[in-house]
């Protein structure tokens, strides 16, 4: 059975000899041929190079031809910021401050921005490995799209006009049609709607302003002769049944969500599960075997009677880093590849710990009150941009009043600090030490208010 074969079976709820694995390679390619993040997001034939290495060293099943949520962004006006070790990000908004919305035959088509490069690309993977690998093709969900040209009012926009949250909803679900018949044509087997910041908002909104929109792109997926994965990061434990109920063939998740009781839902609904090797602690900081042996681990979770066999694939939480040691995927892999052996490597195996002193804050006694953004990375994680664009608003409303900093899951030193102040979720915003959001972006008038609590 080929690697596409399972990657097929198992989103048809059919039988397969062994679990599929789906490295999600983007930049990380840049790694494996020494090229930075941009030469692999703007030429061609790197990025092909680049898949086709991953393909190899890593024995995908399935793999992403491109992993970039600014594409979309990029043709409709928004402004990038390029990064040597990481995807772009959105600098600035076009929706921001005003009240219209793009008229629905605006769309994206093969010509506009870097399409043509990816069309080729994904046309050029598939005949050279369509027949055994399940090619995924990546675009940005509607909601994030939605962010991506609005900025952080369509947060308010939830509270204060419902209406342009459903006009702009109806606009970017145009988009995501357009892309996707994009690369369903070009020869994708399975469109993954990437969608961050759907896991920060409350399943009353999910159902308010995105039920509707995920509903019909996961539709037209299927009326167009193809498979559909819902991509969500950060904690979006909450919002998973409402994510079933829009029908897509597969859900992945992050580390952020306990995947156990997440397939206990997806199981309900009969949808595959997807995710979650953690990508900081493990993939990147990690040794060979607690690669090996967290896939193990992961595996033998989702086993037992109260499970439906299969509607499972083993990926990463979310796109790899960039400088994550390539034998750490490969250790991912065969553990995959060959459990019961792998399994007997690492029954007696104990990971390092790291002894790095993390001295607080005093926070009783702060002159100010300390604002502290807690992310992945900001630079590669859409839910933490947005998340640490509310704190940076919030910061220049009150100047000097306050202090704010950003520490992230990519650095060990933040992630002590992490372990020392029992940060569970991420992104998450402390004041002096207090959590205060929780994947959750708040508005800017609620964040105001919050700190205006801590004023001395």
């Amino acid at each position: 059975m080929t690697g596409k074969e399972l990657i097929i079976k198992t989103l048809k709820h059919e039988k397969t000899d062994r679990i599929p694995w789906v490295p999600f390679v983007g930049v990380h390619a840049g790694k494996i041929l020494g090229k930075t993040a941009t030469e692999m997001l703007t030429d061609g034939d790197n990025l092909y190079n680049g898949v086709m290495e991953a393909v190899k060293l890593y024995r995908a099943d399935g793999i992403p031809v491109m992993f970039d949520l600014q594409v979309e962004a990029e043709i409709l006006g928004c402004e990038l910021v390029w990064a040597p070790k990481a995807p772009p990000s959105v600098k600035n908004h076009p929706l921001e401050g005003v009240d219209e919305v793009p008229c629905k035959c605006k769309v994206p088509s093969k010509n506009d921005g870097r399409i043509p490069m990816i069309l080729d690309v994904m046309k050029r993977l598939k005949a050279d490995i369509g027949d055994t690998t399940a090619l995924y093709g990546l675009i940005c969900g509607p909601f994030t799209l939605a962010s991506h040209l609005r900025g952080n009012d369509i947060f308010m926009d939830m509270f204060d006009d419902e209406e342009y949250v459903e006009k702009l909803m109806d606009y970017t679900t145009e988009v995501c049609k357009a892309m996707a018949k994009l690369y369903i044509d070009a020869g994708m087997d399975v469109i993954a709607v990437v969608d961050p910041l759907v896991s920060q908002i409350s399943p009353d909104h999910f159902e308010d302003f995105l039920s509707k929109s995920f509903t019909e792109v996961f539709k037209f997926i299927r009326e167009n002769g193809a498979l559909s994965s819902f991509f969500v990061c950060g904690n979006a434990t909450r919002n998973i049944e409402v994510m079933c109920q829009t029908e897509p063939d597969s859900i992945s998740v992050d580390e952020n969500v306990n995947m156990a009781d997440a397939k206990l839902i997806t199981d309900k609904y009969n949808i595959a599960l997807g995710g979650n090797i953690q990508l900081t602690t493990v993939m990147l900081h990690g040794t060979q075997q607690e690669n090996m042996k967290t896939v193990v681990d992961l595996i033998d979770s989702l086993s037992g009677d109260k499970f439906k066999p299969g509607n499972l694939i083993i990926a990463p939480g979310c796109d790899m880093p960039y400088d994550v040691p390539l034998e750490n995927a490969i250790a991912a892999a065969q553990a995959v590849h060959d459990t019961e052996t792998v399994r007997k490597m690492v029954e007696n195996y104990e990971a390092p710990k790291e002894d790095i002193y993390i001295e607080l804050p005093d926070y009783e006694h702060l002159e100010k009150p300390l604002i502290e953004v807690c992310t992945l990375d900001a630079e590669t994680c859409a839910a933490c941009t947005y998340m640490l664009s509310a704190a940076l608003e919030v910061k220049e409303h009150f100047g000097d009043k306050v202090d704010m900093v950003e520490y992230k899951y990519t650095i060990k030193e933040d992630i002590a600090r992490f372990m020392k102040m029992g940060v569970k979720q991420l992104p998450s915003i402390y004041i002096n030490g207090k959590l205060v959001y929780s994947s959750i972006i708040p508005s800017k008038a609620e964040f105001i208010a919050e700190v205006e609590k801590f004023l001395k």
